[in-house]
């Protein structure tokens, strides 16, 4: 599995610890933002490892889930805006840089709802901006009960306009509006009144939380979760006639799969699975 580049772009130094540190258990695969100092800050640096490590995870036959937490003391605080301000300095006073970090951040979210795998956000600490366009962006999200989650780009004149978009597909638009229009923090109860975050659990515990879920989800076949998270995040996009018949089309070509034939014989038969991913 390719590792991050250890070029820290924000303080323009070279650093001994990578950006993302990315490790195994058992069939759970654990991605670390792991710039501390910076609260987890998009860099450059970040991104590109994001984008390898989905690229990597995408057909690891091995992967089953992925848990995607941070470094303490936060999850993320979205762009790294050291980094930006230091784009301003080019002749074009930053367009080209901005164009392509912003490109870079909109395909790591992309790559996480197009992996096959589920993504699970384990969030202590503050998950802001674009760090709150990741937890959106995950298939679930676990907090601590001391996380907090804010769009606050309309406070320093930048309006949290990609982080809207995954933010708009998980809660209510009035909901969504509030937080992009005030900026303002969301505890870790708010957001999962209002659906940014699947629980709560005690502070400190997110990880193991967000671990426990992967696992029980690892358990199913491989093929169902991969062909279930495809079909949910197609047909949401779809009018309904339209999605009906899609997954009408996605049930018939299930029920022919192997695994199906097996866990409906095991259901009937009273005895455990054994999944083969066919």
């Amino acid at each position: 599995m390719s590792t991050a580049e250890t070029i820290d772009k924000a303080s323009s130094r070279t650093t001994d610890a990578p950006p993302l540190l990315v490790r195994r258990e058992d069939a759970v695969t654990v991605l670390t933002l792991n710039r501390p100092a910076a609260r987890n800050a998009l860099a450059e640096c970040l991104l590109d490892a994001l984008t390898a490590a989905f690229a990597d995870l995408h057909d690891d036959a091995e992967t089953k889930t992925i848990v995607l937490t941070g470094a303490p003391p936060a999850f993320c605080a979205g762009h790294d805006l050291r980094e930006m301000t230091e784009a301003r300095a080019q002749a074009d006073g930053g367009r080209a840089y901005f164009e392509t970090i912003f490109a870079k951040c909109s395909a790591v979210m992309q790559a996480i709802v197009a992996c096959p795998k589920p993504v699970i956000a384990a969030v202590d600490g503050i998950a802001t901006a674009a760090g709150c366009q990741l937890v959106a962006t995950c298939d679930l999200a676990v907090a601590g009960a001391g996380a907090r989650f804010a769009t606050p780009g309309v406070n320093i004149g930048l309006f949290c306009s990609t982080p809207m978009v995954a933010l708009t597909r998980n809660v209510a638009p009035k909901h969504a509006m509030e937080m992009l229009l005030t900026g303002e923090m969301a505890d870790a109860t708010r957001a999962e009144a209002i659906g940014l975050v699947n629980r709560v659990v005690p502070e400190g515990q997110a990880f193991e939380a967000a671990m426990t879920l992967a696992r029980l989800i690892a358990d199913k076949s491989p093929l169902t979760v991969k062909t279930g998270k495809e079909a949910f995040y197609r047909q949401r996009e779809m009018p309904l006639a339209d999605a009906y018949a899609y997954t009408a089309q996605v049930m018939t070509e299930n029920m022919l799969a192997r695994d199906a034939e097996e866990g409906i014989g095991a259901f009937l038969e009273k005895r455990k699975p054994v999944w083969t991913g066919k």
